[in-house]
């Protein structure tokens, strides 16, 4: 790799692809971090002199920049308070809830805007000192959305992509923030910036012109549209992720997985239905509804324990967060009185993992899993999804998704419902549960042809392909 004339091609992201690993002696070692979007352009980064700037995950450290797979990892030091105020604070505590429909409160603090303002420009600086002329750079996601305008007046050079993971919100809600239009403008910066809805696409397009004082033109919804801005031309469109579907329904058909799927539900006692659900702890995810949905068709009658169980596997998520440890205590008391009410010696009703398992064990889970509940208040995709429907090779199952899931618009033939109606989500899980099998076939089939035909490295290449980024394939 010819590092010293710089990357062509330089992906920002919070996080690195690697978390750098301190034992007790000091010594350190990088563990990989697996992840769709390092499997989608780990290709595109090895053929270009590629490099990935992000954060290695722990506070104050200083590695040395590193060569991985072909690609220069490039690390960006974070303080301790920087991690507190930048990353706890305005990027989890003030966007995330605000770009969520505030389904909790956001939080404005000044102090933590002004970090965030700051670590932004260190990212900028750090991809500025290593781009190639005329490099393309692609910055990923609401933690650095000042970095495509700070990166602009370093480096006019530059083609600048950037590319929303989470919702973009209602207008009405985003004009909360008191630097609404920082942020507008610093997203502004970019040649293209890309969302997962044409939803994101509208609200972002009318901001635009309302704070930045943009000139719209032409496009929008699914195809990008243009902003006229500062002399420049801003693309702007709707490029919705997905998952490496090929390779997870190979994974799915392995006679490992296989054996463990029948591992799992004989562990369950061979129950006759197993509903399942699968999510990050946030309270985005509507665990809590989906658990009280459950518990009443219990309590109805409707199902019972003897023949239909629930598994909720929750990944931990944000543990120094107070309002997270309510959270999982709400969860596990729910999950607690349901059990208390319904199980039996031996076969509880609901089984409640709190922990991360490796991808083999979460495809197996897919696999033994008769209807997967992905039930969020609102997501800006949800990759969950497509992953059950991935797994599901026998064309067995049934996916009940909320309507506030990026993934809905795609995956509309799936069991779609308001995780807030109550009586509509148990009505939904209970139709889902009874479906007779052809029809199950007949939903899963057209799920699966979406999914499997639109697949990660199709987002990538979409997104890149309207950036200008060059095929070297």
């Amino acid at each position: 790799m010819n590092t010293a004339s710089g990357s062509d091609f330089i992906v920002v992201a919070n996080r690195l692809p690697v978390d750098l690993v301190v034992a007790e002696d000091g010594s350190q070692t990088w563990k990989r971090s697996p992840g769709g979007l390092v499997t989608a352009l780990e290709p595109m980064l090895n053929g270009r002199d590629g490099a990935w700037v992000g954060w290695p995950g722990v506070p104050d450290a200083e590695p040395e920049p590193l060569v991985q797979d072909g690609v220069l990892l490039h690390p960006v030091r974070l303080s301790e308070t920087e991690v507190t105020e930048y990353y706890e604070g305005f990027s989890n505590a003030t966007l995330w809830p605000l770009y969520h429909d505030v389904v909790a409160p956001p939080v404005f603090h000044r102090h933590w805007w002004h970090t965030y303002v700051r670590v932004n420009k260190r990212f900028a600086e750090t991809v500025a000192s290593i781009a190639a002329p005329n490099a393309t750079v692609w910055v990923q996601d609401y933690q650095l959305q000042l970095v495509p305008a700070e990166l602009r007046r370093l480096r006019p050079d530059l083609r600048i992509g950037f590319f929303l993971h989470i919702p973009f919100p209602p207008t009405e809600l985003f004009m909360q923030l008191p630097w609404r239009t920082q942020i507008v403008q610093g997203l502004l910066g970019a040649d293209l910036v890309g969302f997962h809805t044409p939803g994101g696409v509208r609200n972002f397009r009318w901001l635009a012109a309302r704070l930045a004082g943009s000139r719209l033109t032409g496009g929008g919804g699914r195809r990008p549209g243009e902003i006229n801005y500062d002399g420049r031309t801003v693309k702007v469109g709707a490029f919705p992720i997905s998952i490496d579907s090929a390779n997870l329904d190979r994974l799915a058909r392995t006679p490992a997985v296989r054996a463990r799927a029948n591992k799992i539900r004989g562990d369950l006692g061979n129950p006759k239905r197993i509903v399942l659900g699968v999510d990050r702890l946030d309270y985005t995810k509507g665990i809590n509804l989906r658990l009280q949905a459950f518990h009443e068709l219990l309590m109805d009658g409707r199902i019972d324990s003897s023949d239909t169980v629930m598994v909720q596997l929750a990944t931990p998520s944000r543990e120094r967060v107070e309002h997270y440890q309510q959270m999982r205590d709400d969860i596990e008391l729910t999950v607690g009185r349901i059990n208390g009410e319904f199980a039996r010696v031996g076969h509880p009703a609901v089984h409640y993992l709190h922990q991360a398992l490796p991808r083999e064990e979460l495809a197996a889970f897919f696999v033994a899993a008769d209807v997967m509940l992905v039930t969020p208040l609102r997501d800006g995709m949800n990759l969950v999804a497509k992953e059950y429907v991935a797994c599901k090779f026998d064309l067995s199952g049934a996916l009940v998704l909320s309507e506030f899931a990026g993934a809905a618009i795609e995956l509309n033939v799936a069991y779609l419902v308001n995780p807030h109606d109550l009586d509509g989500l148990k009505n939904i899980l209970y139709e889902a549960l009874t479906v007779l099998p052809e029809e199950g076939r007949r939903r899963m089939r057209a799920l699966r042809r979406q999914v499997l035909t639109h697949d990660v490295d199709r987002w990538a290449r979409s997104f890149l392909d309207t950036l200008g980024l060059p095929d070297q394939r």
